[in-house]
């Protein structure tokens, strides 16, 4: 097998490392926002005490899980962690622009594909 010799890391622009580094935290807090709107509403809702305790107990610990609440920050990981962001919808690809058009061609690319796969022959 050929290699080029550089690693993931080293194949990731500066430019977009440095943006998804500054637009990382931003993007985060308001999907916890957004996180936070929807347990308020899951405990003002109908239901028992402990049936929604409970529910936002499970809630919490499925969405912890989710990579758009914990990241490993290394710029090998990080178009796998904008491809989470974009199919988690923490953000759309509007929110890409700034980033390098290689690196938002790659993401639509393999989203578009992702999608076809989710709907594809069954």
């Amino acid at each position: 097998m050929e290699g080029d010799g550089m690693s993931a890391a080293d194949k990731i622009k500066k430019a977009d490392w440095r943006l998804f580094r500054s637009r990382l935290p931003i993007w985060q807090e308001a999907y916890m926002e957004r996180l936070n709107r929807e347990y308020i509403a899951l405990l003002s809702g109908t239901g028992s005490a402990s049936e929604k305790f409970w529910e936002l107990e499970r809630r919490m610990r499925e969405d912890k899980r989710r990579g758009s609440v914990v990241m490993r920050m290394s710029r090998s990981n990080m178009e796998l962690n904008l491809l989470s962001l974009l199919s988690d919808g923490v953000i759309s690809t509007a929110e890409l622009d700034g980033f390098s058009e290689e690196l938002r061609e790659k993401l639509a690319f393999v989203l578009r594909d992702h999608r076809d796969w989710d709907h594809g022959d069954s």
